[in-house]
């Protein structure tokens, strides 16, 4: 069993909690993930680390509501436990040897992109973070993406927030200003990570992606992160989650990504039928 010693809603529809976790705080790094299970009865889901405090032995997760098991997660407070908190996993993003970056975070994956970022950060590199939210009211981790980088552009869909438009118009406006990155990093939905691969691609920048929005069991056995890279299959859970984002075929796996929605739709639909039962 694991203690939740904090929690702190981000936005509307996104949590942080941190978890009391010390054997995995004590080997975590960025781009590696845990799996979890709720209760006893509960599915095992994939969530990646969004921060880790070794002396104190904690790891932070940040998720997003969207279905049945995130939905009961986001039901439990502060002093309750998880059942299973299992970890690290996955390959830790590679950060050795970088002197300039532009981290790209999009939506959620802003938790995912922040860790990676302070760690190039606390290395040494200079980091320039791109980060882009549909509103204002998604908006996500600012202050500690400001700690963690020497240059912080906002973007959002609407202009609520920020400067209006996409990350790729933003990182395109650096690139052509001058600016010369040793690497790229994006973090985000599939069709982000895509786009912004395409401009890359073009002035031939070396772009690392996180594949975890297609994972599901953590260990390779379901078969539902399989994709292809580079025209050989690979499973995001154990072979990454990083991979060169001008070798991944983004189309298959964003037909793969697809393939749950409904099911999970319904799921979250019971499950929310059901606090409300209990709640009357």
């Amino acid at each position: 069993m694991y203690k939740i010693v904090r929690k702190e809603s981000l936005n509307p529809t996104v949590t942080l909690m941190e978890v009391e976790a010390p054997r995995i705080a004590k080997k975590a790094e960025p781009g590696q993930f845990i799996i979890l299970r709720v209760d006893n009865e509960g599915e095992r889901i994939p969530l990646t680390v969004a921060d880790f405090n070794r002396e104190k032995g904690t790891v932070t997760i940040i998720f997003q509501i969207v279905g049945a098991t995130t939905a009961k997660l986001n039901q439990l407070a502060e002093g309750e436990y998880i059942h299973d908190f299992v970890g690290p996993l996955g390959v830790a993003t590679h950060t050795e040897g970088l002197k300039k970056v532009a981290v790209v975070g999009g939506g959620v994956g802003c938790a995912i992109a922040y860790p990676v970022a302070k760690k190039l950060h606390e290395q040494g590199t200079e980091v320039h973070a791109i980060v882009g939210f549909r509103n204002k009211d998604l908006v996500i981790l600012e202050e500690q993406f400001k700690a963690a980088s020497s240059k912080l552009v906002m973007m959002t869909d609407d202009g609520s927030y920020g400067t209006k438009g996409l990350v790729t118009n933003a990182l395109k406006e650096l690139i052509d200003s001058g600016e010369q990155y040793d690497e790229v990093i994006a973090i985000g939905p599939l069709i982000m990570m895509k786009f912004v691969c395409k401009l890359t691609k073009e002035y031939g920048i070396k772009t690392m992606v996180s594949m975890n929005p297609i994972m599901i069991d953590g260990t390779g056995m379901c078969g539902g992160c399989r994709l292809t890279v580079g025209g050989k299959t690979k499973f995001a859970c154990v072979d990454g989650p990083d991979f060169d984002g001008h070798e991944v075929d983004f189309d298959e796996a964003m037909a793969r990504g697809g393939m749950y929605k409904e099911f999970e739709r319904h799921a979250y639909e019971e499950t929310c039928n059901l606090f409300q039962k209990e709640v009357k």
